[in-house]
């Protein structure tokens, strides 16, 4: 599905990631871990388009996507949260989902200005593409309340809505879990499985190593933006050297998180 080769971001003088090798196999959930300042959200702009990386490639369902503007990137089947969240604030609930669904969108002009039909149709058949996705992340009761006033997890939860309403086939998650009580944590976990059951790969930044660890199908870590280990959440559960060194916790810590 997505294949990133050598990648390697410069600013100036400063390495944010170099030489990175990532493969996420379609419909499974991969997790890039690691320090803060390891490079990963600098990964996932490269990735969506937001900043091009220096060298390497980056190769989505046989196609190089490198050099690509970020809403052509999103066209293809590409969409992102972030790790601080990004919501319309003073829009509903069910708005603020309703514009992740623009990249779907055929009609043009001059249709949107005289309200055509086809217009119309458009229009119905977003906001019932809405209105499904929020009954999947249990947040209908509250589809026309404005964003702003929704708790934590449900921001979080909007935001994952939101992105799915461009239909994409890779979803990229910065820090989904972050903020949120052990209740929220284990809902969001039920909410990212049943994601990957509809057959939508998963690309996942995450610092809570017991959901990092319950979901994932394989792990890259990365520190001082280099890949230092890859493998399966029980090889990376057992290498003492990113437990300890890179993640700062050790193995009775993660079992009680």
């Amino acid at each position: 599905m997505l294949k990133i080769e050598q990648v390697s971001k410069y600013f100036g003088g400063v390495k944010a990631i170099h030489r990175v090798n990532i493969e996420a196999r379609q419909a499974l959930i991969t997790g890039l871990i690691g320090p803060n300042g390891a490079g990963k959200t600098t990964l996932f702009n490269c990735i969506t388009g937001i900043i091009p990386p220096t060298e390497g490639s980056i190769v989505f369902k046989g196609r190089p996507i490198e050099t690509l503007p970020a809403h052509r990137i999103n066209r293809m089947g590409i969409a992102r949260t972030f790790q601080n969240i990004r919501i319309f604030r003073e829009m509903t609930v069910l708005e603020n989902v309703m514009t992740g669904a623009h990249a779907r969108l055929q009609c043009g002009l001059g249709a949107a200005v005289f309200h055509s039909p086809k217009m119309r149709r458009e229009q119905a058949e977003v906001t019932a593409h809405a209105i499904d996705l929020l009954e999947q992340v249990n947040l209908t009761p509250v589809r026309n309340q404005y964003a702003q006033n929704l708790p934590y997890g449900d921001q979080r939860r909007l935001e994952i809505a939101r992105a799915l309403a461009s239909c994409p086939e890779l979803l990229l998650l910065d820090e989904p879990a972050a903020g949120m009580n052990p209740t929220e944590t284990s809902l969001l976990m039920n909410l990212i499985r049943s994601i990957r059951d509809r057959g939508i790969t998963i690309l996942l930044i995450e610092h809570d190593m017991k959901l990092v660890m319950s979901i994932c199908d394989s792990i890259v870590v990365l520190d001082h933006g280099e890949t230092i280990a890859e493998g399966t959440p029980g090889e990376i559960w057992r290498d003492q050297r990113v437990i300890e060194a890179y993640l700062g916790i050790r193995h009775d810590e993660v079992m009680h998180a």
